[in-house]
């Protein structure tokens, strides 16, 4: 049953950071190759979508790396567990200090009331958003180094 929490959480993880990596390398240069409004809005769509399942998916990932840690305490590789789980805590933190304030600004925004900084905001976020998914992917790591 171990084993299998073990796959369970580092595929989901995985899976998470891969979400993750195509926004930032994918899906937003894409979005910020089209016309300022379509653009614009695809964000806005984006950011109610993936604003809505992200949190379960962060947290989740977050209570089955530390299930993993208590489970496997005595496990070769816990060291790697606990400090995932930190990496992973880390990035709720910063999604919920820095990325989800300008994601819900985003998410209601259209082209008659966006702001004048709106590219600016964005801008930022993608910022933001490289660090969080490079946290992510160290966590996703030593996660992976673990099962071994």
């Amino acid at each position: 049953m171990f084993h299998a929490l073990e796959v369970v959480t580092t595929v989901i993880v995985g899976v998470m950071v891969g979400v993750e990596f195509s926004v930032a390398f994918v899906i937003n240069p894409i979005l910020n190759a089209l016309p300022e409004d379509s653009g614009q809005l695809g964000h806005a769509h984006g950011g109610r979508m993936l604003g809505a399942v992200m949190p379960v998916w962060y947290i989740g990932s977050l209570i089955l790396v530390a299930v993993w840690a208590i489970a496997g305490w005595h496990h070769h590789g816990t060291g790697l567990v606990i400090t995932a789980g930190a990496l992973l805590a880390l990035s709720v933190i910063m999604s919920l200090l820095l990325l989800v304030p300008i994601n819900n600004r985003n998410k209601t925004w259209t082209p008659d009331n966006r702001p004048a900084d709106w590219k600016e905001q964005m801008n930022r976020w993608d910022r933001y958003h490289y660090v969080r998914v490079a946290v992510i992917i160290a966590a996703f790591t030593l996660l992976v180094a673990a099962l071994t």
